[in-house]
């Protein structure tokens, strides 16, 4: 970056987003070593598991560039009023809540939002199946991310018994056209499944088991999956087989190196949406007004927290 060797205010601004750009790292560094907090054993079985993991800052350089992109695909669905829709599906710990924090770490809030519903109350059970689910769809200007979505009877209802065949079979006729409906109304809906062996979903709940900014991810439900793994096997074989549609087909993303699933399913997300750059007017910053009879009163110390670092 070139300066004006007159320009006073230079190294200031300079320091600043200097500023700006350690800040953006640190948070970003944040979310990475906090996962995860494990013993020096468990740390040798993880990396002895995966030998060829992607390094580092190889994964931040290339998180923060594509990021940056989806802010640029943020202002362009909120400008064209575009509306998007993300299915995020898979396995328990293949990592969807990853891969969600990681796209909507930087994105504006009131505009894009990850939807991750309880399990359905008696009242709702009693409604059309899709019902619950359409309150939180995108209306114009937004992007939502479904962890976890309306295939929740293809998989752990039909496995864990939740629902009975007839109702997996009804689920399975009404789908196709459900996402066919989305679509003609102008919904952008891209469906991914996050893939990872039994090998590697067994290390992540021994980690889970162990780690204890983890732990509260670990339910009896997904115990249960450990035990019935070849079941959902059969389930995902019929759930790709029969609501893989042209309109809304599936894309498969390999999770056992985390880092690249993330940069993987963040770069084909950019790939699938024709977004472009929109131009931003000028913004001015107006000058602060003086007033004489301003007067600053000095709060009791009491308000404030305590600095203790």
């Amino acid at each position: 970056m070139t300066t004006d060797p007159n320009d006073k205010a230079a190294p200031d601004r300079q320091n600043w987003l200097e500023a700006e750009l350690e800040e953006t790292l640190d948070e970003t560094l944040e979310a990475e070593l906090s996962e995860p907090m494990l013993s020096e054993d468990l740390r040798g079985l993880y990396r002895k598991a995966h030998p060829d993991d992607l390094d580092r800052r190889v994964y931040l350089r290339n998180l923060i560039r594509l990021q940056a992109e989806l802010i640029k695909l943020q202002t362009w669905v909120e400008y064209t009023k575009s509306k998007v829709l993300i299915i995020f599906e898979g396995r328990d710990s293949a990592g969807k809540g990853g891969v969600i924090k990681r796209i909507t770490q930087r994105l504006n809030p009131r505009t894009c939002r990850a939807v991750a519903l309880p399990a359905p109350s008696e009242r709702e059970q009693s409604q059309w199946y899709f019902q619950r689910y359409v309150p939180h769809l995108p209306a114009g200007g937004e992007i939502v991310l479904f962890d976890r979505s309306w295939y929740n009877r293809a998989g752990v209802e039909r496995v864990m018994g939740f629902a009975t065949e007839d109702e997996v079979e009804q689920f399975f006729r009404d789908v196709p056209e459900f996402e066919r409906m989305l679509v003609r109304s102008g919904v952008i809906v891209l469906k991914y499944w996050l893939s990872i062996t039994d090998a590697e979903q067994q290390l992540r709940f021994l980690i889970r088991i162990h780690d204890p900014m983890k732990q509260w991810k670990l339910s009896p439900m997904d115990l249960q999956s450990r035990v019935r793994w070849e079941q959902y096997t059969k389930a995902k074989e019929e759930m790709f087989e029969r609501t893989n549609i042209p309109e809304a087909p599936w894309y498969i993303v390999e999770g056992n190196d985390k880092k690249r699933e993330r940069l993987n399913c963040i770069e084909h997300i950019l790939s699938k949406i024709p977004y472009e750059d929109v131009a931003y007017e000028k913004v001015e910053l107006p000058e602060r007004v003086f007033r004489p009879d301003y007067d600053r009163k000095t709060l009791p110390p009491e308000l404030y927290v305590p600095k203790i670092y």
